[in-house]
């Protein structure tokens, strides 16, 4: 694998670090500012939302550049929104910080996923994209961690300048190892938009949405469901979570490699096995060492939907994939964002801290029925195209022969 990958995977880790340690030191950002947790809650939501929208947006308006050059000045502003939050005077400055860093977000995952499969061989580009996505699950495993230790040991401002940190050698290391390709001429904002015109593309985005989203339905309340579920203490959280990102870790390596294998099936598989451990989770819960082992295993499963989906998508969009690519990491937010509003809400009904657990596998479940959907729209296509081509072909051998 391509050295490039490496400072694709450190972009990662820099994002995947400060989208989520926000919610290990917001008690002492919200203290800081004078304000309430729940109001200290938009700083999540803030940039869940921008990386729905920015994703895209930046995309379109990176059309116009090399992809080496958009993926540099997305690590530029990454730096410049945690920065901002860093030296921030006041919340309402922080929170436009929050919004600038996130905007870096989708279209750095979106473009780094296009960059990474074109670096390797076809048969490659899962494992590619999962390697990039490797800096993310190390962010939840070491980053997130450490970042939240620093915060409530030194200060949460120092947690931050650590993070635009992470973000410059980033920068440099996407300077320095990954290769000027160019902009192809062909690819224009009409032709990235031509691409949703597939309905396979939308399919994987609704199967993102809700397939993710399934894991974040469970993950968004953990601290209560194993606390006043489980039975642990709140210190003990941290380490479950370190659990759950090794799970991610894994989840995200394997995912990869047998993507690369078959696809379709691995798709299929893991959406199916998450549903299930989801479901399972409502009983689990109830015991400290099988609520911590299906943590793992949602974790680990979750995540290794992302390199299948992701070069789904970049296959059904292969004439013009960067505008489709960052778009289903918007999807990815925006299943997180749908995902914890449907399990507050069960949780508000008084269906206890588990409840989520059901939500979240009634989304997988339907996500493991678009993706059998999509998987008979593409044999039936694929064999339509077969048949066409073998007309055409005995149509042509005559001709061959009386010439």
């Amino acid at each position: 694998m391509p050295l490039a990958l490496l400072a694709l995977a450190i972009g990662a880790f820099g994002i995947g670090t400060t989208e989520f340690v926000i919610m290990g030191v917001l008690p002492q950002v919200a203290g800081d500012f004078g304000v309430t947790i729940p109001a200290a809650g938009w700083l999540v939501s803030g940039y869940a939302l921008g990386v729905v929208f920015g994703a895209p947006l930046l995309t379109v308006l990176g059309t116009k550049v090399s992809r080496k050059k958009m993926l540099m000045f997305l690590m530029a502003l990454f730096v410049i929104g945690n920065a901002l939050s860093a030296f921030a005077p006041s919340f309402g400055v922080m929170l436009i910080g929050r919004v600038v860093a996130s905007l870096a977000h989708g279209a750095f995952f979106g473009i780094g996923s296009v960059v990474a499969a074109d670096l390797v061989a076809p048969e490659k580009k899962a494992s590619a994209i999962s390697l990039m996505f490797m800096g993310l699950t190390v962010a939840n495993i070491v980053g997130v961690p450490a970042g939240t230790y620093v915060g409530q040991a030194a200060g949460w401002r120092v947690t931050f300048v650590i993070v635009a940190a992470l973000g410059v050698i980033g920068f440099l290391g996407v300077a320095k190892l990954v290769p000027e390709t160019g902009r192809p001429d062909s690819v224009t904002v009409r032709t990235e938009f031509a691409a949703f015109r597939n309905v396979q593309v939308w399919l994987a985005m609704a199967m993102t949405v809700l397939g993710y989203g399934g894991v974040f339905a469970a993950i968004t309340y953990i601290t209560p469901m194993m606390t006043e579920v489980a039975g642990y203490t709140e210190g003990a959280v941290t380490w479950l979570l370190v659990l759950f990102g090794i799970g991610m870790f894994l989840g995200n390596l394997l995912g990869g490699k047998f993507a690369d294998r078959r696809l379709v099936p691995m798709l299929l598989t893991t959406l199916a096995a998450l549903t299930a451990a989801l479901l399972l989770f409502t009983a689990t819960a109830h015991n400290k060492v099988l609520a911590a082992i299906t943590l793992t295993l949602i974790g680990a499963l979750g995540f290794a939907t992302v390199p299948p989906l992701q070069k789904w998508v970049l296959d059904q969009a292969s004439a013009a994939p960067t505008l489709a690519s960052a778009a289903n990491i918007g999807a990815f937010n925006l299943g997180n964002a749908l995902a914890a509003w449907l399990g507050g809400v069960v949780i508000a009904a008084g269906l206890g801290y588990t409840s989520p657990n059901w939500v979240g596998a009634l989304l997988s479940g339907t996500a493991l029925l678009l993706a059998l959907l999509a998987a008979h729209l593409y044999r039936r296509t694929h064999a339509a195209d077969s048949v066409v081509a073998g007309s055409a072909a005995r149509r042509s051998a005559p001709e061959a022969v009386r010439h």
